[in-house]
């Protein structure tokens, strides 16, 4: 697995792994499967793991943290605070407050098992909360150990420049696809300027640029996604076309429509670390296969060409979703 650079000193393998589903939002949870799937993640050469406090919420760390605990495996873990959800629920409160902060990452901390977070993001923006305390918050964490790198998630370009002012930012997460390219405009253009590292989350649409669902009736009753506006019963045919242009090129460069969505992020520059998620060892397989995958600038010309000639419809997520995006 090749190596990537997040912000100055930050390696990480190319490809991540994004364990929230293992947890809850898409279905079942087989804590037995999903060990092994890290398992496997390790043995890939993916050494870069995604959660958050929320995921569970709380399960998705003490799932990572066993997993620490009984491998000793050699890995990066971020994960992340900032929202505020009770079980069951996903309706949420966004939270940024130092105070908050320090509280929950000495609970991410005891969670994973570890004595340092290697990286700690916000995990949203509470506008009525100054990110300037937050990150004077999130330094002293520095100072004390407790975490190597600071992130932010899902930000605008002018509160990553006032984060910046503080503390050195080292990534940024933020929804980035084939389908969902609003990074551009703004937010990735900064993190170059500053230096730093872009983590796109959702590379592959939650799974629906793989061209893995055709009706919205293929969702369980407890995936989130099905409450999305996207993958809605009046959107999903129009988006469908979206995912047949992507299988189109696939077949076209002999891999598969995942790899292909992966391929073409990693082709965006060297600083851009995916984090696709799974709970499946074959998707796993095949999501660490796209760093064989070899896209020349001509192949992503054509490819977002034919992409952007199918308009998206629906939006990212649901009003109690977008909180804090953008912010």
């Amino acid at each position: 697995m090749q190596k990537r650079k997040l912000g100055q000193d930050l390696e990480v393998s190319a490809i991540g792994l994004g364990c929230m589903g293992m947890s809850e939002f898409y279905g079942p949870r087989d804590d037995a499967e999903s060990l092994d799937v890290l398992a496997h993640a390790v043995e890939l050469g993916i050494d870069f793991f995604d959660t958050a406090d929320m995921y569970g919420p709380h399960h998705n760390e003490e799932l990572i943290g066993t997993f620490l605990h009984e491998s000793g495996a050699d890995v990066r873990v971020a994960t992340k605070f900032g929202i505020v959800r009770n079980p069951g629920e996903y309706k949420r409160s966004l939270n940024n407050r130092a105070d908050y902060a320090r509280a929950a990452c000495d609970g991410s901390l005891r969670r994973l098992g570890v004595d340092h977070i290697d990286l700690y993001y916000v995990h949203r923006v509470n506008a009525e909360q100054p990110i300037e305390a937050t990150m004077e918050g999130l330094a002293k964490l520095v100072q004390e150990g407790k975490i190597s790198h600071i992130g932010l998630c899902e930000v605008s370009a002018e509160t990553l420049r006032k984060a910046h002012a503080i503390h050195p930012v080292t990534a940024v997460q933020t929804e980035f696809s084939l389908w969902s390219r609003q990074a551009e405009a703004s937010i990735l253009p900064t993190c170059r300027e500053l230096g730093v590292g872009f983590v796109p989350y959702s590379p592959l649409g939650r799974g629906f640029l793989t061209g893995r669902f055709q009706s919205t009736n293929e969702l369980e009753e407890d995936d989130f996604r099905a409450s999305l506006p996207r993958f809605a019963e009046e959107a999903i045919d129009q988006n469908l076309r979206i995912a047949d242009v992507i299988a189109d090129m696939a077949t076209e460069k002999g891999c598969t429509s995942a790899q292909l969505s992966l391929a073409w992020l990693l082709a965006k520059g060297d600083d851009i670390v995916p984090i696709p998620g799974t709970k499946r060892r074959q998707y796993l397989s095949e999501n660490a296969g796209a760093t064989s995958v070899e896209l020349t600038a001509q192949d992503c010309i054509r490819l977002e060409s034919a992409v952007a000639r199918v308009p998206v419809v629906g939006e990212r997520y649901t009003p109690e979703g977008m909180k804090g995006v953008d912010a």
